[in-house]
């Protein structure tokens, strides 16, 4: 059985605005702008100065949005969370504007000032060292400080290395020795202090630095250490962090620019699967076929007592739970009825952000991200690759950006609105097709989906004139998943950069024109946006095909159930990364000018790590993406090393940190904790479980009030009480609550034509009034018995 494990998430969108925007002064990164007057930044996020993720670059502003968020799954031993912003240079070396370095934190919504890059702030790596402390009575004492080896120094020369020498100083007194080339020093050297000439408060200091022939030596960190504690222990041993030396005032102090983080840090204890079989258990009964008609209690519950704030998160959590359980297409059925319920102007249908359109929003992200590159990313690959200048507002055309016509004669601004006209019913009849055609491979999940859906609103709404069954699936295709996609495709993975400006302004254009299609209203729209008309024959051309295809879409044949069983676990695919990685050559006796490096198409799977020397698809993967996805697959390994070499055995030796034996132990630590959470991933049932645990206890008061509202409406029928344990039932409903005594260790429930329910350690449960909470769904009892064990 799996154990108790911890995980850490931390999550963050950012953007990044200078201090222009609020006061007026001299432009602050004027250090930084090239000669056009702007920058082209860009943000690295490091975790204990470990690079893991590189946001795209806005090119030329001083006021980037990247709007960009990341789920990224931490060691719980972590210690800082830095965000560098740094200016791309494709001609030299990229300048760093500033950077927020954040330590204790547990959230953050807000604008954060740039600080300085000291580079005697900028250590990494730690320090092997054993101190003791010798001699007693007439012996005089010494303190014997023997260091033995670092890791994971920084690289401060430009050979990819340092050159590292310790400096141990005590009362005065210094002592050094020097490694070259390495980063993986090993000194095995001992140094002797005397100390009964010292005060007793006199610190040690072991300091690491980068030797220099010519310039200043470079900082690489400090450890010290308090002696009246060593003489305490008389002996201590470990690795021990590097610390950075105390931080000096920067003259550029808030004239950096800030940065907006919007970052939130929680710890989950994730238990063993047993622990949660009662929540899901209750949470599969209050959806599909277990309903028998009775209306879903705890999903109305759910519903009722979710805020605006959590709402995106409970609804992902629950989809991907779900999902592993099979019964995600009952569950959003569920909440297809109670939003119907709920409404009663057709217009307004699935527009709000209920817990239904955000459950919806995952579903699709979650189970249609592949259906969505299939289908969008040709199109978006060949507009990013023309850059075409497409405009069709008159107010916005700009004549020097459409170019010439021939013999330096300037396009008029009919020619730039006519030319943008066919090149957007181009790209507007490629993507209408590719829609039709996509009928064929759309997966069964959404197919599913969207059957219960069309079928919900054609029974709430079944006269002819209403068009609302086709509205409510192109409300949620179009609205909520093609057209973000089109107008963000980086966020959709479909590109690893952002748009530039042009290319922006095109997709916004074919969004606009699929929001319209999805509308199924052409008129409306063309009389807020006139300028719009010239696509009015393809757009209607669009609707008319729009409906053939959700015609399709939603008469999938039922006896695909099997196979949506399947994708709807997800757990069929066994793809983790694949992509073109650089092999190194080590044994290879090439030429001078021959590259070391070789390059091979890689895929990385659950099981296996292969490549070939041809692409079999298209995929681009960055090197913090594929040691993401490494960690993923391997963390489960029980034979994962605990060292290993970052180097290569050339020449006889190890070129991390010079050692000749082949065979040596590893000179750097396996670092296995830093993951980033992407749309791939498989799902981890016991984690979503206790994130809806964990919501479901915050919101604990709101669900008691309203079941005090339940109690009301629902007159109780019996309250059967024994030792430690209170049952509650209910006449019109099928809720049965537990109020059980804390002392309790163990519940076993049985009832004459149900299996014995068993709920184990109730401290994991939500109390009210002093009892732990539970709540059961099952029919009205006759010959029930409960025992308890405390």
């Amino acid at each position: 059985m799996k154990g108790t494990y911890t995980r850490t998430f931390i999550t963050w969108p950012y953007r990044l605005t200078s201090p222009l925007s609020f006061t007026e002064c001299v432009n602050p990164l004027s250090d930084f702008l090239c000669r056009t007057g702007s920058s082209d930044p860009y943000c690295i996020v490091r975790i204990d100065n470990e690079a893991i993720i590189r946001t795209a670059t806005i090119w030329k502003t001083l006021s980037p949005f990247w709007g960009e968020e990341y789920n990224v799954h931490l060691p719980p031993s972590f210690h800082t969370v830095s965000f560098h912003v740094l200016d791309e240079d494709s001609l030299s070396r990229d300048d760093v504007i500033g950077k927020v370095c954040l330590l204790c934190i547990k959230g953050l919504d807000g604008w954060m000032n740039l600080t300085e890059v000291d580079p005697d702030e900028e250590v990494q790596g730690e320090i092997h060292l054993q101190m003791s402390v010798v001699g007693d009575g007439d012996i005089p004492k010494i303190l014997r400080c023997q260091v033995l080896e670092a890791r994971d120094l920084a690289k401060k020369d430009r050979n990819g290395a340092s050159d590292p020498f310790v400096r141990v100083r005590y009362n005065g007194k210094t002592q050094e020795s020097v490694i070259k080339k390495s980063c993986y020093p090993r000194w095995n050297e001992c140094f002797e202090f005397e100390l009964d000439d010292a005060p007793p408060d006199t610190p040690l200091s072991v300091e690491l630095w980068d030797w220099d022939l010519v310039s200043k030596n470079d900082f690489l960190g400090k450890v010290l250490f308090n002696i009246n504690r060593l003489q305490s222990a008389q002996q201590e041993e470990g690795w021990f962090r590097l610390v950075p030396d105390k931080p000096k005032h920067s003259q550029h102090e808030g004239t950096l620019g800030s940065l907006r983080l919007q970052l939130r840090l929680r710890d989950e204890t994730v238990l063993p699967s047993g622990h949660y079989h009662p929540l899901t258990s209750l949470l599969c009964q209050s959806v599909g076929p277990n309903l028998n008609g009775n209306s879903p209690d705890l999903i109305m519950l759910i519903d009722e007592t979710t805020t605006a704030e959590s709402r995106q998160e409970v609804a992902s959590n629950l989809v991907k739970l779900y999902l592993g359980q099979g019964l995600a297409k009952d569950f959003l059925d569920v909440l297809f009825k109670l939003e119907l319920d709920k409404t009663s102007e057709p217009n307004t249908l699935f527009r709000s952000n209920s817990l239904a359109s955000k459950s919806m929003e995952s579903f699709l992200k979650v189970a249609g991200m592949q259906y969505l590159h299939r289908l969008l990313g040709p199109l978006i690959n060949r507009i990013f690759e023309e850059k075409k200048y497409v405009e069709l507002d008159p107010n916005k055309v700009e004549l020097k950006e459409a170019g010439c016509t021939g013999l330096h004669r300037v396009h008029t601004e009919a020619e730039v609105i006519q030319q943008s006209t066919s090149l957007l019913q181009s790209y507007l009849s490629e993507l209408l097709h590719a829609i039709v055609q996509s009928a064929s491979y759309c997966p069964v999940a959404l197919c599913q989906a969207f059957q219960q859906l069309y079928r919900r609103v054609s029974k709430r709404y079944p006269e002819p004139e209403y068009r609302v069954k086709f509205i409510a699936v192109t409300s949620f295709l179009c609205l909520r998943f093609f057209s973000p996609a089109i107008m963000s495709p980086k966020l959709f993975h479909l590109r690893e950069k952002h748009a530039d400006a042009r290319t922006s302004r095109t997709l916004l254009l074919l969004a606009k024109a699929i929001q319209i299609i999805g509308n199924l209203d052409t008129l409306n729209c063309c009389s807020k946006e006139p300028w719009m008309v010239p696509l009015q024959p393809v757009i209607q051309l669009g609707i008319t095909q729009l409906k053939d295809f959700i015609s399709k879409l939603v008469s999938c044949d039922n006896s695909e159930d099997l196979c949506l069983q399947e994708r709807m676990s997800l757990q069929c695919g066994s793809m983790e990364k694949e992509g073109f990685v650089l092999l190194h050559r080590t044994k290879d006796k090439s030429m001078l000018m021959t590259s070391p490096f070789k390059k091979y198409y890689v895929t990385l799977s659950k099981d296996t790590l292969s490549y070939a020397r041809t692409q079999h698809s298209k995929s681009v993967n960055e090197l913090n993406q594929w040691l993401s996805a490494l960690r993923k697959a391997c963390s489960h390994n029980t034979d994962t090393m605990s060292c290993y070499h970052p180097g290569i055995y050339k020449g006889e030796r190890w070129s991390c940190c010079h050692q000749k034996e082949k065979a040596d132990p590893g000179c750097d630590k396996t670092k296995h904790g830093v993951t980033l959470q992407e749309w791939s991933d498989p799902l981890d049932p016991d984690l979503e479980s206790q994130l809806i645990y964990r919501h479901l206890n915050g919101v604990r008061p709101a669900i008691w009030y309203s079941l005090e509202h339940l109690f009301d409406a629902c007159a109780l029928l019996a309250i059967t009480s024994l030792s430690g344990v209170k049952l509650y039932f209910f006449r019109k409903t099928r809720f049965i609550l537990f109020l059980v005594d804390p002392a309790c260790l163990e519940i076993e429930y049985s009832t004459s034509d149900r299996s014995v329910l068993i709920l184990n350690a109730p401290a994991y449960l939500p109390m009210v009034g002093g009892w732990f909470c539970v709540f059961f769904q099952g029919k009205i009892p006759r010959d029930d018995q409960a025992r308890t064990r405390g």
